[in-house]
């Protein structure tokens, strides 16, 4: 069982994806887990056979049980053909590409078997309902072929035949939606999602259980009410270590965001609504430049002393639709281009709040980022996430009075925070890392 954050001591498995006998690859989705906070996709980190599932469905177990057993072995073949690069890959594509991460590298339009599946979970689904993969349009990040696509094409081709859609054919939920309707005996097919896309969620699921069973109401409400309080009381609880352990300073500046907004109106100007890059991305990816030059603010601090991550994978905190909040990573972020960063920010908001996260992104980011700017505030001042060693805040944007060479004018401003452990940087640290942050702002055109 992966320790899923620092807050984790247990987990439940929900669902396994895979079964003796199964050959897997390198970032292959293997298992659901369920913590107190999310459903987890956990991945697999290594070529082999499964030999034995461990623990069963439904069973909760502490973090390090063995889940399963594999027979390891070298990397012989691919399922699939090897897209075909008709371009270069930036650096670090490789490395993002073995875990599962979108690309913005073109694949050739000759592929014979969607290589960007994602997990077994699509690929036994296409086989259940009958569906040829490679006549699929994948719509997911990349152009991978999501559930939704599988059931989709199940049910497009089910019209034309005039037969019903196949068993099995669901509208696009979450993994933990799911569960929850088979407990409640609720049909997802009847139901209209709320969610991303119109996916079912766990809201939905709810709601309907309690139209088709109305004195059951108030006993639904107590088990969401009951999951949101083991929610808050988990987040409580690190928060109180994080506090207890770790020697906090803060420190703020106030970014004159002028220049960054003027290339951005330049950069949007002929793209579509859906591809324009917006502030906080460049926000997180200054963040992210700055710490490689700050390298105090990166890292962990294990066993009294400091370890520090030669990468940047940038913890982006998340409310959920059920309450609380979640801080997923978004890997490499250096070597990410602004548009890059854009498309995996869009994507990891939907896969957070749809219950969708991977392991590894739950339980590697090396420093954290908070922006509270839509919801109007001004500045935030956030408690480290051990065993991390900085967290940085953004406020909202707001226009307000600027001095500069006897000038007063209206500036566009940020104000940027920073919360470290003084165990391992000091005020001068921290106050270079904050004016990193400002000087990459004033040349937008280097991000």
């Amino acid at each position: 069982m992966p320790a899923l954050g620092a807050d984790m001591e247990a987990g439940k498995v929900v669902q396994w994806l895979v079964k003796p006998g199964d050959e897997v690859h390198r970032g292959d989705i293997v298992a659901l887990v369920e913590t107190e906070k999310s459903t987890i996709e956990v991945e697999i980190f290594q070529n082999g056979t499964v030999d034995e599932l461990v623990v069963p469905e439904g069973q909760r177990v502490p973090v390090g049980a063995v889940l399963a057993r594999v027979t390891a072995r070298e990397p012989t073949s691919v399922p699939g053909p090897v897209p075909v690069a008709t371009t270069a890959p930036r650096a670090g594509a490789a490395a993002r590409e073995a875990q599962g991460r979108p690309s913005e590298t073109e694949v050739a339009p000759t592929v014979g078997r969607h290589a960007l599946v994602e997990s077994p979970l699509v690929r036994r689904l296409a086989e259940r309902l009958g569906v040829d993969l490679d006549a699929v349009q994948g719509s997911g990040v990349g152009a991978s072929v999501t559930r939704a696509d599988v059931e989709r094409a199940a049910s497009a081709r089910a019209k034309e035949s005039g037969h019903p859609v196949p068993m099995g054919a669901r509208p696009s939920s979450s993994p933990f939606a799911r569960r929850l309707a088979g407990e409640l005996g609720v049909d997802l097919a009847a139901l209209r999602g709320s969610g991303p896309g119109g996916s079912v969620v766990e809201k939905d699921v709810r709601l309907a259980a309690a139209a088709a069973r109305p004195e059951e109401r108030t006993a639904e409400g107590v088990a969401v009410e009951d999951r949101q309080a083991a929610m808050r009381r988990a987040i409580g609880a690190l928060m109180a270590r994080s506090k207890r352990e770790i020697p906090h300073y803060y420190l703020s500046t106030t970014i004159d965001v002028s220049a960054a907004v003027s290339w951005l109106g330049e950069a949007n100007l002929d793209r579509p609504v859906t591809e324009r890059l917006l502030l906080p991305i460049m926000l997180l990816k200054a963040a992210a430049r700055a710490v490689k030059r700050v390298p105090e603010m990166n890292g962990f601090f294990v066993d009294g002393a400091f370890v520090p991550s030669e990468a940047v994978h940038l913890g982006v905190a998340i409310s959920q639709r059920s309450g609380g909040v979640i801080a997923p990573a978004i890997h490499d972020v250096e070597q990410l281009s602004l548009d890059e960063l854009m498309v995996w920010m869009r994507d990891l908001v939907t896969r957070a709040r749809a219950g969708r996260l991977r392991s590894s992104e739950i339980s590697d980011s090396t420093i954290t980022v908070t922006n509270l700017g839509d919801l109007g505030v001004d500045s935030v001042f956030g408690v480290i996430y051990p065993p991390q060693v900085a967290l940085v805040g953004f406020g909202r944007m707001r226009e307000q009075p600027w001095a500069e060479n006897g000038m007063l004018g209206v500036r566009p401003c940020v104000v940027a925070t920073l919360s470290a452990d003084h165990r391992v940087s000091d005020g001068i640290r921290g106050g270079r890392f904050l004016t990193e942050i400002d000087h990459l702002l004033q040349e937008p055109g280097n991000l």
